[in-house]
């Protein structure tokens, strides 16, 4: 029995040979950042270049940066089908009519899939339309990425995160009554996060059937407020021992029918006051598994309690 539902394992089911993501990086920011929503001042863990440090720059245009990256996956990992990854920041923050040349520009005879990022209290209706005609057009399947990051509502203020949790099951809701695709990203070791949040993320992203999830361990870039409450110790980050039970708990409560995409951050290899235990991305993957196999677990023992209704129905006729 696997341990988990494996991402790329899905994948593979679904389309018939290995998929890769080619990440698409676009010059837009985030309305948690220039203050149209939330603090004004991005999340206290983001850094200036947000998720996209991998990504080639901004200025290249779309169809130029799927080519590059095609050309290298393929020459890599003789690839032959991909996925289209918007990446960077908050993608549904473009305006309708850049949205929508920027995603057609994306429809490729090798592109099986669109992947959106995007945060909860960004996916207008505009923009779900704008994709559906999307996918009636090309036949391209789509998939929407929000970063929720953890189910506790006091650690989303104290992060900064500027959205609510009814904001995040509210574009669940949406995303999925339109049929696409959905993801969540999440952060297991957030310094005001104990198991049961943990648990809670689990039993969350579940029964809003999310498709797949992205876990990462938090990871933290010069400059940004909680580097700074880090290095004057105002918290702790615990060890990745503790991560390791966190991850446990969380698939075992979560859905055996939810892909799981990683386990661990990529960091940036400079720039960072704490990254990975000073481990590497590879050392950390192994350990992970060779504590999950030893621990008994399996993605989705625990998640019946839940999802059948067992719980809420205990004590009634």
């Amino acid at each position: 029995m696997r341990i988990y539902n494996d991402y790329g394992t899905m994948l593979k089911e679904k389309y018939g040979e290995k998929i890769y993501k080619l990440p698409v990086n676009l010059p837009v920011s985030c309305p948690n950042r220039d203050g149209a929503r939330g603090c004004g001042g991005a999340c206290r863990f983001c850094g200036e270049v947000g998720a996209g440090f991998e990504s080639l720059d901004t200025a290249t245009p779309v169809k130029e940066q799927l080519q590059i990256n095609r050309e290298y996956m393929g020459s890599r990992y003789k690839a032959k089908k991909f996925i289209a990854y918007l990446q960077n920041y908050t993608n549904t923050y473009l305006p309708p009519e850049d949205f929508e040349r920027v995603i057609n520009d994306c429809a490729a005879d090798d592109i099986v899939e669109l992947s959106v990022s995007t945060r909860p209290d960004c996916v207008p209706e505009t923009y779900l339309k704008i994709a559906s005609k999307f996918h009636e057009k090309y036949g391209i399947n789509v998939t929407f990425e929000l970063g929720l990051q953890t189910a506790n509502t006091k650690t989303l203020r104290m992060i900064g995160r500027g959205h609510t949790l009814a904001e995040y099951i509210g574009a669940a809701l949406r995303i999925k009554a339109h049929g696409f695709g959905l993801c969540t990203h999440l952060i297991p070791n957030l310094p005001t996060d104990e198991i049961g949040d943990v648990k809670e993320a689990a039993q969350l992203v579940s029964v809003l059937k999310n498709d797949t999830v992205k876990l990462h361990n938090l990871f933290l870039m010069q400059g940004t407020p909680m580097a700074e409450q880090y290095l004057n110790g105002e918290f702790e980050i615990c060890g990745y021992e503790e991560y390791f039970e966190r991850v446990a708990v969380f698939l075992e409560y979560l859905s055996p029918n939810v892909s799981v995409e990683r386990f661990f951050a990529r960091c940036p290899e400079e720039g960072c006051v704490f990254s990975n235990w000073g481990r590497s991305w590879r050392w950390l993957q192994n350990e992970l598994m060779t504590y999950l196999f030893q621990r008994g677990t399996v993605q989705g023992m625990k998640c019946g309690e839940y999802e059948d209704g067992i719980v809420f129905s205990k004590g009634s006729k």
